[in-house]
């Protein structure tokens, strides 16, 4: 359910035109830009197709056209261009990448590897064809992003794992078996997935280890140049210039040789090519110098290379890095749902692991647990906070009958839960999926970087050809020849796609930061000048993201002291958020900690009540405090005129609770008490600053109608979405785009968030605004 200024145009309309069907297919053996568009050209020429995308960093395509496509018949038109296509499973399958370890144990026969070693596309490719060739094996799919091989058999028993490892370090890589779920004690707590981690840390920090070590060796070469500015005319003799070089060129270079070789076994030029290439004729043509002319310094061109090397690695281990950063916030969407489920199995209650949770099983969820499923409640009540799904920033009270989602943490009440999705169909995982689609669109600037890559090393190497060819035609000697050769390839190695423009985005994204912007990608600083539209999440970013008292009102003639420290004495001893806020609003208005010690009230036997609030025994007599149901059914008659205050509180989105007496022959109420999430103080400035530079706001938010309405009001935004589920709030946006052809901006501080986010042409996540 929407709610727009403007009724004329409802959200969500779609297109006629909109492709009927999108298929996903994982690519391997791309090494470059020019890789991934000639996957595109040769899926756009398949009958049926109206767009495809291909991203490089993912090593994703996504295909949308009518209902004829076949995803059988993409991967073939993928495989004709020279690469390795795998379908991804569909929604109904469930994401490939995000939701590895729900799928893991549901997949029959399947054996998963975690691989190590791998560097490029092309890496992953070879990991494959050596797993595809083990007898029993009918497809291998690797994963370079989440480095897991998924290992297909060709009957219902899984191929020999021994055998599968053997293949791929036979490969000249690393290979360990998956942990399978099976069940673990409840004490432990180190899984699977946080081992592969904290390997992956150890990784990063050795290869960061060997940029460093590289660099210094590199410096020795380099500093006699800066020492000239100076007037320092020192330079390091030949053959220590020699020993240093050739340390960086072969130990520290050696990953290019390897990358470079493997691109041109498969028919394919690289940015590794080029760094070998040119990296090798530097080189090669110091040690000639050297050799001729031992005591000649004036021509050596040992730091060159030594340079471009250890660059270009600074360069792969901030991409590797990048990548890894996205793959954690992933893993981070994923890591919600719980491990393990408790289950009722007839009378007996037993602890499993979530694989083994199935359609229709009965799981309990005590208080403080999170919900490991999909389901609806059976038995029990409580509220659910749902922040990171919903983004409702008050707990829901929950019942038989209602609907919990997995990742949502269970209150104080505890629940029967009949599960109705569990894995890659749970609400938590298709907000992963709708994250990893949105990320496989490009930037149209990307497109043009895609054309020049294409032909970019190509015409490198022709450039070199032609200059060698020149200077001899020419009558210069073949030394003078190659020498200009050599600084062609030299100089086109770390070109602006490969290495200029990432330093210059570290450079502007590292003074960000210091001023506590962090900036994801050069896609987003291109584009963000241009944003018309921000759509602004509502709970935590243009509101402080936690309930508090917005209105208290006594009945009859109790004063307002008198039942805000009632209030407060009920609620002294209880977490609940809404508690919390009745004991806030209380120490502001007295200046002291509310209990009998600081001259307070004190409730020594509050009790909660299940799906209706909390009660206690204050000075000789019982109150509660809790939902207008509790009030109805303690038959407590209110004045007309403070149930429409009520009404007007809960349209304007508040929660209404009441304090009462229990007394058994005449309860009656003695404050309403309003809870609601107050907007930021200095919300309304911003939305007032985007004004003025002509960019506009939208409000898109999970909460209610009114509360969504009471905001938008307030801050002055004139369209606003209410009652919108995360994958709803992907589409909305999609909708402002299309209507106002402009670009959009999307604000948003929770989980929830995360698909509208990644589906905004510039995401802004923000902490606390």
């Amino acid at each position: 359910m929407t709610g727009l200024a403007n009724p004329q145009r409802p959200a969500g309309a779609s297109s006629s035109s909109s492709p009927t069907r999108i298929v996903e297919l994982e690519i391997g053996g791309m090494t470059c830009a020019s890789c991934a568009s000639r996957v595109e050209k040769a899926l756009t020429k398949l009958p049926g197709v109206a767009r495809a995308t291909v991203n490089l960093a993912t090593e994703r395509a996504r295909v949308e056209g009518d209902a004829t496509l076949e995803s059988q018949q993409l991967a073939d038109a993928v495989r004709k261009a020279g690469y390795e296509a795998t379908p991804v499973a569909n929604a109904d399958m469930g994401a490939h990448t995000a939701t590895q370890t729900a799928t893991r144990a549901t997949t029959s026969g399947t054996t998963e590897l975690e691989i190590g070693g791998m560097t490029c596309a092309a890496c992953a490719l070879r990991v494959e064809k050596a797993l595809a060739k083990v007898p029993g094996v009918a497809r291998a799919s690797v994963n370079l992003a989440t480095e897991t091989a998924t290992v297909h058999p060709q009957s219902a028993a899984s191929a020999d794992a021994s055998a599968l490892i053997a293949a791929v370090r036979q490969a000249g890589y690393e290979a360990t078996l998956s942990a399978p779920p099976a069940p673990v004690a409840p004490a432990d707590t180190t899984s699977p997935t946080t081992a592969s981690v904290e390997r992956k840390r150890i990784q990063t920090r050795r290869e960061l280890a060997s940029v460093v070590a590289s660099a210094l060796l590199t410096v020795p070469l380099v500093a006699p140049m800066f020492g000239e500015w100076f007037g320092l005319h020192a330079t390091l003799p030949p053959w220590p210039q020699f020993v240093l070089a050739s340390i960086v060129q072969f130990v520290f270079g050696a990953r290019f040789y390897r990358a470079a070789y493997r691109a041109v076994r498969a028919g394919a030029g690289n940015m590794d090519l080029l760094v070998a290439l040119g990296t090798s004729a530097a080189y090669g043509m110091s040690v000639y110098e050297l050799a001729m002319h031992p005591g000649d310094t004036m021509h050596l061109y040992f730091e060159a290379s030594a340079v471009v090397i250890t660059l270009v690695r600074f360069g792969k281990w901030l991409e590797a890095r990048a990548k890894r950063q996205t793959t954690d916030a992933i893993r981070a969407l994923n890591a919600l749902r719980p491990e393990r489920a408790r289950i009722r199995d007839g009378a007996v209650e037993r602890e499993v692991p979530l694989a083994q949770v199935r359609v229709g099983t009965v799981v309990i969820v005590r208080p403080g647990e999170r919900v490991p499923v999909d389901g609806a409640v059976f038995e029990g009540r409580t509220h659910i906070d749902e922040a990171l799904i919903t983004g409702e920033s008050l707990p829901v009270p929950k019942q038989a009958g209602d609907a919990v989602t997995a990742g949502s943490i269970n209150g104080e009440g505890a629940l029967v839960v009949t599960t109705t999705a569990i894995g890659a169909e749970t609400t938590l995982a298709r907000i992963i999926r709708l994250v990893e689609s949105a990320q496989a669109e490009k930037a149209p600037i990307q497109r043009l970087v895609d054309r020049v890559s294409e032909v970019f090393v190509p015409a490198i190497l022709a450039i070199a050809a032609l200059t060698l060819i020149g200077w001899l035609l020419a009558g210069a000697g073949g030394e003078t020849a190659i020498l200009n050769a050599v600084a062609v390839l030299v100089i086109a190695c770390p070109c602006a796609l490969g290495l200029a423009t990432p330093a210059a985005i570290m450079a502007g994204t590292g003074v960000a930061a210091r001023h506590g912007v962090l900036i994801k990608d050069a896609q987003a600083l291109e584009i963000a000048h241009r944003v018309s539209i921000v759509a602004f999440d509502k709970t935590g970013t243009l509101t402080l993201g936690q309930p508090s008292v917005t209105a208290f009102e006594p009945v009859g003639e109790m004063s307002r002291d008198e039942a805000l420290a009632l209030a407060a004495a009920v609620q002294r001893h209880s977490d609940h958020p809404l508690a919390r806020a009745v004991v806030r609003a209380y120490e502001a208005q007295f200046g002291q900690i509310a209990g009998a010690d600081k001259g307070g009230l004190s409730a020594p036997a509050a009790r909660a009540v299940a799906g209706r609030g909390v009660e206690a025994d204050v000075d000789g007599r019982t109150l509660a405090l809790g939902s207008t149901r509790w009030l109805r059914e303690l038959d407590i008659a209110l004045p007309s005129a403070l149930t429409d205050r009520a009404h007007q509180l809960q349209t304007a989105g508040n929660t209404v609770s009441w304090l009462m007496t229990r007394a058994p022959r005449a309860p009656e109420a003695l404050a309403l008490i309003a809870f609601g999430d107050t907007v930021k103080p200095s919300a309304r400035a911003a939305v007032a600053r985007l004004a003025q530079m002509g960019v506009r706001s939208v409000l898109l938010t999970g909460d209610n109608r009114g509360s969504a309405a009471s905001v938008a009001w307030a801050l002055g935004i004139d369209e606003f979405h209410a009652d919108v589920l995360p994958d709803d709030k992907a589409r909305v946006i999609r909708d402002l785009k299309m209507r106002h052809a402009g670009i959009v901006a999307m604000a948003g501080d929770g989980i929830n968030d995360a698909p509208a986010l990644a589906a905004a042409d510039i995401g802004i996540a923000m902490a606390t605004g």
